[in-house]
């Protein structure tokens, strides 16, 4: 028998920690003791999918105890069919309302909302009645217009234009996680589909990273340089995260928004060396010890780019900054060599400015699917024309590098 967990204290905490279930393994419980047996009672024959994918820690395994404090616990996306859903969607939250168990595993399948607009939220509480559950019926082209801005077929085939518009974290939040019953076989192509980018869009993505780099590597002895400790720390950061997100890519992981990027980081094989040089770039006392922690980390992130073979090998080490005495890796060359070889004319069109999360990081942007593919869409074209190279299609033609 599954040992029994202390409902939550008022701050949603556990009262034992050593209780927590992995939110994956409480949804896959919810569907498979309650929701399944469920449908079948009530809706014999009734071909649905079921997965939790979406919003969430759990969904990409960074959960912890405190994430029981809001929207964690027995959750689930059931996908129908557009017409099942319309036709039976309202009767299963109500049936499942009346008929799940007030518990899964020790945890409370009801939701009490937070009533607060500031703040809402819901977090798990037992109830004598009905309960509030977070079993979310969809059809699989809504959801996927909600989350991505994509159609179902689109999503199966996105075009490069579509793939440069994804946000990172929700492709992770759409192809991580777990689908428990793919009964109406949809689920589980869109996800291979998005599982990573097509080889050419990565080429190019990939390229953008080594970009980003080469924008403001020289800026951390030049700050220093005029006495300004502080603005070189701040531009060694940016640095760091920057080569974290280059691992990411690297290592053909989507990288998460910036609450897990560490999380996401420490998990790829690179980490146990990296991650100690890393920390000796952030906690470096002065610009000598700061410069040699980055031209380290610098050469150990070009291996693994020349370990992939996607260029000739490039030279790892550390080089004068033109005529200045600022050692930097020249990460521009790492960014043309990958640009060469992008032969999709549409990305060669492309000034090495990337996909949308790498020039917008606002979080209450990318949170809008449809507001990022008008604005990954303009910013396209809008580049275009300052080169004065704008086709009569509105559609860049190929850029001169």
């Amino acid at each position: 028998m599954a040992r029994r967990r202390p409902p939550p204290h008022r701050d949603g905490m556990t009262s034992s920690a050593a209780s927590f279930l992995p939110g994956l393994v409480l949804s896959r419980a919810l569907y498979e003791e309650a929701v399944r047996p469920l449908l079948d009672d009530a809706f014999p024959g009734l071909r649905h999918t079921a997965a939790r994918i979406g919003a969430g820690s759990e969904v990409l395994g960074f959960d912890t105890p405190r994430s029981a404090d809001h929207e964690w616990g027995p959750r689930l996306e059931l996908f129908l069919t557009p017409r099942d859903r319309a036709r039976h969607g309202a009767a299963i939250r109500r049936m499942l309302a009346e008929r799940l168990p007030k518990e899964v595993r020790g945890w409370p399948t009801h939701f009490e909302e937070s009533g607060d607009p500031r703040d809402p939220v819901g977090r798990m509480s037992l109830s004598g009645g009905p309960v509030n559950h977070r079993v979310d019926v969809h059809d699989l082209d809504s959801w996927l217009t909600e989350r991505l801005g994509l159609t179902q077929d689109a999503a199966r085939r996105p075009d490069v234009r579509q793939w440069l518009a994804l946000p990172q974290q929700r492709l992770a939040e759409t192809t991580g996680g777990a689908v428990f019953h793919d009964g109406l076989g949809t689920l589980g192509p869109v996800r291979e589909a998005l599982a990573w980018y097509p080889d050419q869009v990565w080429r190019y993505v990939l390229a953008c990273q080594w970009q980003r780099l080469a924008q403001e590597e020289a800026f951390v002895g030049r700050c220093a340089e005029t006495g300004d400790d502080l603005g070189a720390a701040v531009v060694a950061a940016r640095l760091v995260r920057e080569l974290m997100r280059l691992c990411l890519l690297l290592e053909r992981r989507y990288a998460p928004y910036a609450k897990w990027l560490g999380a996401a980081f420490a998990r790829l094989p690179v980490a146990g060396t990296l991650t100690p040089v890393l920390r000796g770039v952030l906690g470096a006392a002065d610009q000598p010890g700061r410069e040699a922690a980055l031209c380290t980390a610098y050469g150990m992130v070009a291996a693994l780019h020349n370990a992939t073979g996607l260029t000739p090998p490039l030279d790892p080490a550390c080089r004068p900054y033109h005529g200045r005495p600022f050692a930097v890796l020249r990460a521009d060359r790492f960014a043309r060599a990958l640009e060469e070889t992008v032969t999709d004319p549409w990305l060669r069109a492309l000034p090495p400015v990337g996909a949308v999360d790498q020039w917008a990081d606002s979080t209450d942007l990318l949170r809008y699917p449809h507001a990022v593919h008008a604005a990954s869409l303009a910013a396209g074209r809008a580049l275009a024309d300052d080169a004065g190279e704008t086709g009569t299609s509105g559609d860049p033609p190929p850029h001169r590098r």
